[in-house]
């Protein structure tokens, strides 16, 4: 007859590697040369994990800083092969976010937030630089908008009103 010690004996390699499945970690060091990024984290009794891949959403990459937190899946409940499946940091992350908001930000505060409103935020600490061969844009652009700026084609107005003394109107119109 099987003892209810004889039965936890048999079955505690099994539950090892359930309880090892899913760990939370610290990152320690990032490797971000090519390829997916490999990371150094600590698990668990000071258990270090070395050159673990880490996987990120297609379109979004990011390098997180020492110190953030990790959820790291061990594949097969086995240590030999953990992967990491999400990173977060409550250090710098941004808070109140309305419900439906998406933010990507980093820890500088530089930040692209689509609110719920339909308006997309960008913030820019020092500036927001633009690199391409043309910048269209289907509506007005409004400068110093919180300090009563005016619109583009408010300054393009005013100029093609105003005149040159002795000449009258400007012969080129913006």
């Amino acid at each position: 007859m099987l003892t209810l010690r004889d039965f936890a004996r048999l079955i505690a390699p099994t539950h090892r590697r359930i309880m090892h499945i899913v760990s939370r970690a610290k990152l320690t060091m990032v490797s971000d040369a090519e390829g997916l990024q490999r990371l150094q984290v600590s698990v668990l009794n000071g258990e270090t994990r070395d050159n673990v891949e880490r996987f990120q959403q297609y379109g979004f990459s990011s390098h997180p800083q020492a110190g953030a937190e990790v959820l790291m899946l061990s594949l097969g409940g086995s240590r030999d092969h953990p992967v990491i499946i999400a990173v977060d940091d409550r250090r710098t992350r941004p808070g109140g976010a309305a419900a439906g908001e998406t933010e990507v930000y980093n820890d500088a505060g530089v930040s692209l937030r689509l609110l719920a409103d339909g308006t997309l935020l960008i913030k820019g600490p020092l500036k927001v630089r633009m690199e391409t061969p043309m910048l269209e844009v289907t509506g007005d652009i409004k400068d110093n908008c919180d300090g009563g700026g005016r619109t583009m084609q408010e300054m393009r107005d005013t100029y093609n009103r105003h005149q040159h003394p002795g000449t009258g109107l400007p012969t080129e119109k913006m």
